[in-house]
């Protein structure tokens, strides 16, 4: 047999060596040949690598979160128009300091995400991303 040096009929030429070989190798493991006298094909199941899995997954679930974290709740904050800037505040008469809304609307009312939120930031803070 000759080798050409191209890519073609080097492979043209591996190819026919490979099928000489087969024809004239064992038969498969079960003792049949298929009808051209070449060996059965056989399959067999890949291990699964779970590893590879949750470090994939963990690692686009980082990418998919980190906008949601940083999102602009208050389309309107820093405007004229923004409803959060308002807040209401209630004075008790039995000295307990005021109660208002404002500390929970301002960090929405200045721009903020779901990360600049007194409870939910921190919550956040244990997603990746």
């Amino acid at each position: 047999m000759v080798l050409k040096t191209t890519g073609t009929g080097l492979l043209a030429a591996l190819g026919a060596a490979a099928v000489v070989g087969a024809a004239a190798g064992p038969a498969s493991a079960a003792g049949q040949t298929a009808p051209a006298g070449l060996p059965r094909p056989t399959a067999q199941l890949q291990s699964t690598d779970t590893g590879h899995v949750v470090e994939g997954t963990t690692s686009a679930l980082g990418y998919a979160v980190a906008p949601v974290k940083t999102l602009r709740l208050d389309p309107w904050a820093q405007s004229s128009a923004d409803v959060l800037n308002n807040g209401v505040a209630v004075q008790p008469d039995n000295g307990v300091p005021q109660v208002g809304t404002a500390p929970l609307t301002a960090p929405l009312s200045a721009g903020g995400g779901a990360q600049d939120l007194p409870v939910v930031g921190p919550a956040l803070g244990l997603l990746p991303g």
